[in-house]
């Protein structure tokens, strides 16, 4: 099965605090049964709030940081952020330009 994505064709949402976090996420998302698979931005001062969630983020654009299972991690343009099955984590943008990331949120 092949299929191509186009995010640009994806209604943008926006998520006020996105759990927990400060301000608003917006992303543009395709979900099916096994995944999410979803380009976000946050603003500067934004941030996804902690959560308990496998998934991997991809960072298109800008520089934030992640919470890691208790430590932070700096994060920028052309890393990827991994959050294991069972652990927490959260991104946060401490920047002062738009942090755009790709993540993927296999089904839990």
């Amino acid at each position: 099965l092949a299929m191509i994505i186009d995010f640009e064709q994806i209604e943008e949402t926006v998520i006020p605090r996105f759990r927990g976090g400060e301000k608003e996420t917006r992303s543009r998302m395709f979900v099916d049964p096994a995944c999410k698979i979803m380009r976000g931005k946050l603003a500067p001062g934004a941030s996804i709030g902690l959560h308990t969630q496998q998934e991997i983020i991809y960072i298109l654009k800008g520089r934030g940081k992640a919470l890691y299972d208790g430590g932070y991690e700096e994060v920028e343009e052309g890393l990827c952020h991994y959050c294991p099955k069972g652990h927490e984590h959260s991104l946060i943008n401490d920047s002062d330009e738009d942090l755009i990331f790709f993540a993927v949120v296999p089904e839990q």
